[in-house]
């Protein structure tokens, strides 16, 4: 028989902690007053543009310890920039703002990738490793990206100077009199944001290795298909026929089987013919 002692001894302790009593509270339906608009005007980021770029890099990251096999590969991206560069304009009615017809976007980031390897002991633990591969490049953008659609918007500013004669002589310029008008127009910054990456890569070491050999380098050849919005906030007046655009990523978005055919039915045979 055990000792009626040691079962208190034995015993788990509890762990009370302090609790305070919520106070329930009273709800009410706040009333509104709606103001009817037939046609809003707002200051919202407007899409512009929603490329997919392909971009192909290759890297040698060196592994230590070495390793013997490549268990898992984790990949994100990290955009440090995207910029948008007008080199083509077309004026906007009879006012001092263009509508950019052409643009070059600039784009630059890495790509972190975080390797899981086994080592050549027999019973090790995983090796971790985090190498960020830098890319960089362009390319060209038209607008409008489809009929009728948005494009950025620039005020281009102007500067103006008015000089005067001499109104002694009529015969000579009055350099200490200038009349001098400056107009600065201060336009939305178009910007980036990230939307979606797909990576398709290759990794081998450089040198083959022997069946259990280790090998100390990395090599990878990435296809880097990244996807980005290009905004500008604009001020747009609202009406009917707003729509809701969706993306359609190629190799992102989930398979759909295709609908089932419905069988056409066969017509019935004539006994008499």
């Amino acid at each position: 028989m055990s000792d009626p002692l040691d079962f208190q001894v034995n015993q788990v302790e509890p762990c009370p902690v302090t609790s305070t009593e919520q106070i329930p509270l009273t709800t009410e339906v706040t009333p509104i007053v709606a103001t009817p608009l037939v046609t809003p005007t707002v200051k919202v980021p407007v899409v512009l543009a929603e490329p997919t770029l392909q971009i192909a890099v290759e890297a040698d990251i060196t592994l230590t310890p070495a390793a013997t096999e490549i268990k898992r590969v984790k990949k994100n991206v990290f955009l440090n920039q995207v910029k948008l560069v007008p080199v083509a304009f077309a004026r906007i009615g009879t006012t001092d703002f263009f509508a950019v017809t052409r643009a070059k976007l600039f784009v630059a980031g890495h790509i972190r990738k975080n390797i899981e390897y086994a080592t050549a002991a027999c019973n090790a633990a995983l090796q971790d490793r985090i190498a960020d591969v830098p890319f960089s490049g362009f390319t060209d953008l038209t607008f409008p990206q489809t009929l009728g659609g948005p494009t950025p918007i620039l005020g281009i500013s102007e500067f103006a100077e008015a000089n005067f004669l001499n109104e002694t002589t009529q015969m000579d310029a009055r350099l200490d009199k200038a009349f001098f008008q400056n107009l600065v127009k201060y336009n939305e910054q178009p910007f980036g944001e990230l939307v979606a990456a797909n990576f398709f890569e290759l990794d081998f070491s450089p040198v083959m290795a022997e069946p259990e050999g280790t090998f100390d380098t990395l090599r990878e050849k990435i296809v880097l298909e990244l996807t980005v919005k290009v905004l500008q906030v604009q001020q747009i007046r609202l009406g009917a026929g707003t729509s809701v655009i969706t993306p359609v990523l190629t190799g992102l978005t989930p398979p759909v089987s295709p609908p089932t055919p419905t069988p056409t039915p066969t017509p019935p045979s004539n006994p008499c013919c």
